[in-house]
């Protein structure tokens, strides 16, 4: 998966989580809706997870040299 699918498939599952959340906390939604927004959400969730470890672990793999891990000083600047 490209860098830019992959920001877009996490950007956009927390599009429509955000939304989910949103119409749930409306409470305008029967029962059996607010399930099937609850199991779309736990979906998005474990799609957006893994979007984050793939991240993380590119990350590190960024990180190593010589295979050693090396920590760098953070700068704001």
């Amino acid at each position: 998966m490209t860098r830019k699918k992959t920001t877009s498939v996490f950007e956009d599952s927390m599009a429509e989580l955000e939304a989910l959340v949103e119409q749930m906390e409306q409470g305008d939604i029967s029962l059996e809706e607010s399930l099937k927004a609850f199991e779309r959400g736990i979906k998005l969730t474990r799609t957006c997870q893994q979007a984050l470890q793939d991240a993380e672990q590119k990350v590190q793999i960024l990180l190593e040299k010589n295979g050693q891990q090396t920590l760098e000083p953070f700068s704001n600047e």
